[in-house]
């Protein structure tokens, strides 16, 4: 059904509308995501709980905001965006306000975990990618970092704050205050977001011609099953699944979640350690912009190998720079918060070009499923190496180790297809193709 045009001025096409509302549900989500790295230590020091059970606990959360991507889109595809958006936000203020009367690891793994982890699932990034691709043919990469650095900015914008709110009224302080940020948003989704240009009677920006709307009556969970059955018969599929699952674990399961301990293992305080993430927020967020303009115009896979590549290197530095004072970490952490997620816009591209615009966001909501499987396995592996040898060495050498196998396993996407096109032109202008 059709939606009344809203009052606009006649030089901001709506798409920027769009994009304003999702880069701040955007941006709230990802504060509630980062939300757990500044409860570990109060968790542990409150009741006991080791860094293995609280990271079980993220891990599961994790988890479910991967998995439930895929099965989201198809849901926006079947419901709307706004419907979906709406209950997402009802499912995470219900789940983070109840984390403040928790008293056993059982209730964090049903409401940060499973709760929260299923409300930060349907509002993933899949849903940056649904919009870009829905609302932007022009510089839709740019969109599309602008929206993926959201992310970021919600670090920036919240843990800094909810780290000193912690120090001064208590962790159940923090769990209220981002329930509260989570319900602000719902007028402003119901009000301004809308599904498609289409409904507005307008084309995509850039476009000229409206494009006609695509039904889909099919079951969302159908829907998202035949998505991953196309994609397991491709080997593109499976080299950017396997990347993306190496990014999630080098970013949300290690550096997200454990940054914050490892700092307070050395004896800087949580709230500077908080900083160091905002910091990242900082960089990342004109580097994940900077990478969607790039998206643009350069080839996605050359883009992809110097990400995974430049990343491995500063993982590995990271140990060492604890040993230069705070200021090595300022340097490591303007150098990764480059590319935290600026992987994902040329992510998205390849996915586009390998299985066409319509089934992109659905296919990227998979391989997006499988960074949050990485990022869940480094959550859980990174706190079982802390708490067995009491340090995360271990674990950033690794990750370091796999970002660098990353880089080289994205050069070769696409690579076959390339060349039967290469071959059925050549057929084609011998006169071999009729």
């Amino acid at each position: 059904m059709s939606q009344p045009s809203p009052a606009m001025s006649p030089r901001l096409n709506y798409a920027w509308v769009v994009m304003g509302i999702t880069f701040a549900i955007l941006l709230v989500g990802a504060g509630i995501r980062a939300t757990p790295g500044i409860l570990i230590v109060p968790l542990e020091r409150e009741f006991g709980w080791s860094d293995a059970t609280i990271s079980s606990a993220i891990a599961v959360n994790i988890l479910l905001y991967g998995l439930l991507g895929p099965f989201a889109v198809a849901v926006m595809e079947r419901f709307g965006l706004r419907r979906t958006v709406v209950t997402a936000l009802i499912i995470l203020a219900f789940g983070v306000a109840s984390t403040a009367l928790m008293t056993t690891p059982w209730q964090l793994v049903v409401l940060w975990g499973i709760v929260v982890g299923s409300g930060t699932g349907m509002i993933a990034i899949v849903l940056g990618a649904t919009v870009a691709n829905r609302w932007f043919i022009k510089n839709k990469g740019l969109v599309l970092g602008l929206l993926t650095a959201s992310s970021a900015t919600g670090q920036l914008v919240f843990l800094p704050l909810l780290a000193s709110l912690g120090q001064a009224w208590g962790w159940r302080a923090v769990s209220l205050t981002v329930a509260a940020a989570a319900l602000v948003l719902i007028p402003f989704v119901i009000l301004f977001l809308r599904d498609r240009p289409a409904d507005l009677g307008l084309a995509p920006y850039g476009g000229t011609a409206i494009e006609p709307r695509v039904i889909h009556t099919e079951n969302p969970a159908i829907r998202a099953l035949k998505a991953l059955r196309t994609g397991t018969r491709s080997r593109d599929f499976w080299v950017l699944a396997g990347s993306f699952f190496v990014c999630g674990a080098s970013t949300n399961g290690l550096i997200g979640t454990h940054l914050i301990p490892a700092c307070i293992d050395h004896g800087i305080p949580e709230v500077q350690a908080a900083g160091l993430l905002a910091l990242m927020g900082i960089f990342d967020f004109f580097g994940t912009t900077g990478s969607g303009w790039l998206t643009d115009r350069m080839d996605s896979r050359f883009l992809l190998f110097w990400y995974y590549g430049l990343r491995g290197l500063s993982l590995m530095f990271l140990p060492f720079s604890f040993d230069y004072s705070f200021y090595g970490l300022t340097i490591f952490a303007a150098f990764y918060g480059l590319d935290w997620i600026a992987t994902v816009p040329p992510t998205v591209r390849l996915a586009e070009k390998s299985f066409g615009k319509e089934n992109a966001a659905v296919m990227f909501g998979w391989i997006a499923a499988a960074h949050q499987i990485g990022a869940a396995s480094a959550a859980w592996g990174s706190g079982l190496i802390r708490t067995g040898t009491g340090s995360y060495l271990g674990a950033f050498v690794a990750a370091g180790i796999l970002c660098l196998v990353a880089s080289i396993m994205v050069l070769f996407v696409g690579f076959g297809r390339e060349r039967r096109d290469l071959t059925s032109s050549g057929l084609a202008a011998a006169g071999g193709v009729k």
